[in-house]
């Protein structure tokens, strides 16, 4: 293995590993905080939604557009991306549902409900985020073998945001578990799918990659951070806080990752 293949992993890694930093801040949202908590939600949400339709699925029609033509491969990214918002709400409605959304009340009488809820939001997220960020990964190390210096620029503009990536998922699982342990380890292992995908790209799917595989990839994940946005993180960022803070915070994840992902450019 060459020195260009190693420096590729390892800006993969590093890229990854910045979900942990993510998960850390989310340590410093009080768990009796419930306006810190909807904002996180919010900014949370702000995230994945910015990030999916001004950046997964642009970047699906052009890979589609690549492999099959601009109109083909448009209907294509449609197709995908409402595949993947489905095989969401498939796997959303096999998870247990622990708590119904009627019943549910913020208030201190009810906490049992109200971690539960905030848990399985937290693992959902983190099964979201390790898909996405498989192809993230890829690209890193991709980049990284083509040019070295590009790589580096592609890899850092990443890890700054996948540090908001890595609070949306230790944001519920803290709050619902006040595990500080459990909050980082499953940030962190959302995280390690970037190197994963990585790993896998070099030394298993060389031979399968290509514009019509990218494509349908960014789509379907695209769909499913959506769901989770609109099913999960919006619903609750709006039940635990007051006024406008869901919004503000949704307004603010968009601002980070407009500004990260400028920085890829």
């Amino acid at each position: 293995m060459d020195n260009s293949v190693i420096f590729s992993l390892m800006l993969s890694f590093l890229a990854g590993i910045s979900t942990g930093i993510g998960g850390i801040l989310g340590f410093f949202i009080k768990k009796e905080d419930l306006k810190a908590l909807s904002l996180g939600l919010g900014f949370s949400a702000g995230v994945m939604i910015y990030v999916s339709f001004m950046e997964m699925t642009r970047q699906s029609e052009i890979s589609l557009g690549n492999a099959l033509g601009n109109n083909l491969g448009h209907w294509i990214s449609i197709i995908s991306f409402f595949g993947g918002i489905a095989l969401a709400g498939v796997v959303d409605w096999f998870l247990p549902e622990t708590v119904n959304q009627d019943e549910l009340s913020i208030e201190q009488d009810n906490p049992k409900l109200f971690a539960d809820k905030l848990h399985r939001m937290g693992i959902f997220t983190a099964l979201a985020i390790t898909v996405h960020n498989f192809p993230e990964g890829l690209a890193t190390f991709m980049a990284g073998m083509s040019n070295l210096t590009l790589g580096a620029s592609v890899a850092v503009a990443i890890a700054i945001h996948n540090i908001p990536e890595g609070i949306a998922v230790s944001l519920p699982i803290y709050n619902a578990t006040g595990s500080r342990k459990k909050a980082f380890l499953y940030s962190s292992l959302s995280g390690l799918a970037e190197p994963l995908g990585a790993i896998l790209g070099y030394t298993l799917l060389r031979q399968v990659l290509n514009d019509l595989t990218f494509g349908i990839l960014f789509a379907l994940v695209a769909g499913i951070m959506v769901y989770i946005s609109f099913d999960e993180l919006l619903p609750a960022a709006r039940e635990y806080g007051k006024g406008h803070l869901a919004i503000l915070g949704v307004s603010i994840g968009m601002l980070v990752m407009a500004v990260s992902l400028k920085l890829m450019q």
